[in-house]
């Protein structure tokens, strides 16, 4: 019998660094109504009393950022000095300046080295989906995204009365076999008034927070921390100082699968840090949804500048009902990587993000979340039916190195993991 513990941990929405990803993406949101080409990277840094944005933008629109930062820190529920930060008396400090020329030229169609829209910067993306939860997401993030959401809602309706903005949560799953079976242990930290007791609190939360999310998997060896230092009062920005982009693994799969490096947050589509991201999930999503796999990990990188992948990997951990390989071709088949198709397959030029700054950025159920989408499955299916498209049938631009400007078939196979890698010295 194989059994081990996976823990994952989400904070909630006045958590200090997520203070700042919904600010970044508010700004963002802002931008990209008013100009959907508007090329955005914005940073935010929270400390007490205090928000400081800065990086850069260029836009046909403008954005009132005092209003914005203070108009997110009043819908987050900071309204009180005692909780870090207000949002009326907090001092607001930018310093943004214009995209550098040199990146614009490269992500702009028509300029730059390569014609085609190239990539906004270079790095790998990674995407995860597996059969564990409804959602096709790993359950110990599934859970501990339920909890901060649940956190916020008793905090907002006065559920449990006296908490603040920030809080966390973390849960340990104990698997068996591979299959989720029980909770080892189940974490949370929130914010409150100096009024009320430890001991109140901890009944409540278990009561209308824990029980509520995750009765099916509790027993009793299930071990269950409320506050553990013993007091939660000093918190927000006055007790921890927040940055965007600080809770990737949270923004992702909560340590299940890899990340690439790449935080989300202000960040407009051109950025393969973000679009990548959510078109590597798409594509993991319809694959372990096409029932191809049971778990799936597909790795995206790009060249800045560039067009096209610089490689694809998909890993499907031994679960994959035919050979990795064919998947990858289907992959290639049925899905453009290229920046312009991402933004446009997924329709990423929409004020959508500030919603995907909190309590993750996959396995929702909402209809913006295009990245979320099933409908890839039945195309995928015929694989199952044996109608694997044939590797001679693959379009020769995508085993086309641009840095050489050449084709490089004769030295390619397809090997699923190792799929589209070009390992080889590249000449100029």
């Amino acid at each position: 019998m194989d059994n081990y513990v996976i823990t994952s941990e989400s904070v909630t929405e006045g958590h200090p660094d997520k203070i700042c990803d919904q600010i970044s993406d508010a700004i963002l949101d802002n931008l990209i109504a008013q100009d959907p080409d508007s090329r955005v990277a914005i940073e935010c840094l929270v400390t007490t009393g205090s928000v400081h944005i800065a990086g850069e933008v260029t836009s046909r629109g403008f954005a009132d950022i005092q209003r914005i930062v203070r108009q997110v820190l009043k819908e987050i529920g900071y309204t009180d000095p005692r909780f870090g930060i207000d949002y009326e008396d907090a001092g607001v400090w930018v310093s943004i300046h214009g995209q550098s020329l040199d990146i614009n030229q490269g992500v702009t169609e028509g300029q730059g080295l390569y014609k085609e829209q190239g990539a906004g910067d270079q790095g790998m993306m990674y995407g995860y989906a597996c059969n564990e939860t409804e959602e096709l997401m790993p359950l110990p993030i599934v859970l501990a995204h339920k909890l901060t959401k649940r956190m916020s809602i008793v905090r907002k309706t006065g559920i449990i009365k006296g908490l603040g903005p920030d809080g966390k949560s973390q849960v340990s799953v104990e698997y068996e076999n591979g299959n989720p079976k029980r909770l080892t242990t189940v974490v949370i930290s929130n914010q409150h008034i100096d009024e009320i007791s430890e001991e109140l609190l901890r009944k409540e939360v278990i009561e209308k927070v824990i029980n509520p999310i995750c009765k099916e998997y509790l027993d009793e060896n299930t071990k269950v921390y409320v506050n553990p230092t013993g007091r939660f009062v000093i918190g927000g920005p006055e007790g921890d100082t927040g940055v965007t982009g600080r809770k990737i693994i949270v923004d992702s799969y909560g340590g299940v699968g890899r990340h690439g490096g790449g935080a989300f947050s202000g960040k407009d589509p051109s950025k393969v840090d973000r679009s990548g991201a959510y078109m590597a999930r798409y594509i993991a999503k319809n694959i372990v949804g096409s029932k191809l796999a049971d778990k799936c990990e597909v790795q995206l990188s790009y060249a800045i500048g560039v067009a096209n992948p610089i490689s694809i990997n998909i890993n499907c951990f031994g679960t994959n009902k035919i050979p990795e390989e064919k998947i990858a071709q289907l992959v290639y088949k049925n899905f453009n990587l290229t920046p312009r198709g991402i933004i446009e397959s997924l329709n990423l030029k929409r004020p959508i993000y500030r919603k995907t700054a909190c309590y993750g950025h996959f396995g929702r159920n909402d209809p913006d979340f295009t990245w979320e989408t099933l409908d890839k499955v039945e195309i995928l299916k015929v694989a199952l039916n044996e109608e694997i498209v044939k590797e001679d049938e693959i379009e020769e631009k995508f085993i086309y190195d641009p840095m050489k400007k050449r084709f490089v078939e004769e030295e390619f196979k397809f090997s699923g993991k190792k799929f589209g890698n070009f390992d080889e010295e590249l000449h100029y």
